[in-house]
């Protein structure tokens, strides 16, 4: 009679890891981050960070961006409408001077058509990065100035330009259409908002 089988427990998928709402990027962090990828001329890479932090994009949907999606002929364009692929709702954002600068010099570099993907995976099997590859990249980024990747990740770049368009001008409205969320109720959780409320105001009043 066989004696039976007994499983070693999993560890929690948790583990050691810190999970919750990813981090944003602060403005220095921002900065950090570009001057490195263009001192070391990084033109895709660079390309991605700017273009991951101004059109809010998920990771889903960011790594299969189309250079017709952002752009006309060699020229990036000003603003750009993609169809989400969570929600099927279209979302629009604006590439500012330094997103379409570094867009328009990678697809110059790489050579790119219309209808190439803008970010083609460098893995043979794969048109497009996927969103481990893309979430490596940025963990990389992450490492190179400093910070701990296990508070940041792909969200982060969807949080950034949101969370500071929201301090600047405290208009929930507006960062929800921004982040092409169907409910006000998610833009308030997804930017903590109660919270980092109450700690800036308890960072701003003297004990």
């Amino acid at each position: 009679m066989e004696s039976p089988t007994v499983s070693t427990p999993r560890p929690p998928w948790n583990k050691d890891k810190l999970v919750g709402q990813k981090r944003p990027f602060k403005l220095k962090e921002i900065w950090a981050i570009r001057v490195r990828l263009q001192l070391s001329c990084r033109t895709r890479e660079l390309a991605l960070f700017n273009l991951g932090i101004d059109s809010k994009l998920r990771a889903c949907d960011l790594v299969k961006l189309r250079v017709r999606d952002v752009a006309t002929g060699d020229r990036a364009a000003a603003r750009a409408s993609v169809i989400q692929q969570k929600t099927g709702r279209p979302v629009q954002f604006e590439l500012t001077d330094p997103t379409r600068e570094a867009v328009a010099n990678w697809m110059k570099v790489a050579h790119l058509r219309a209808e190439d993907f803008l970010f083609p995976s460098r893995v043979s099997t794969s048109p497009h990065p996927g969103t481990r590859q893309y979430a490596g990249i940025v963990d990389g980024w992450v490492e190179e100035i400093g910070l701990d990747p296990a508070a940041y990740g792909t969200h982060s770049m969807r949080r950034t330009k949101a969370s500071l368009v929201y301090r600047r001008t405290k208009n929930l409205r507006a960062v929800q259409l921004l982040l092409g969320h169907t409910k006000l109720e998610s833009t308030v959780r997804y930017l903590c908002i109660e919270v980092e409320d109450a700690l800036e105001m308890a960072e701003q009043t003297d004990a």
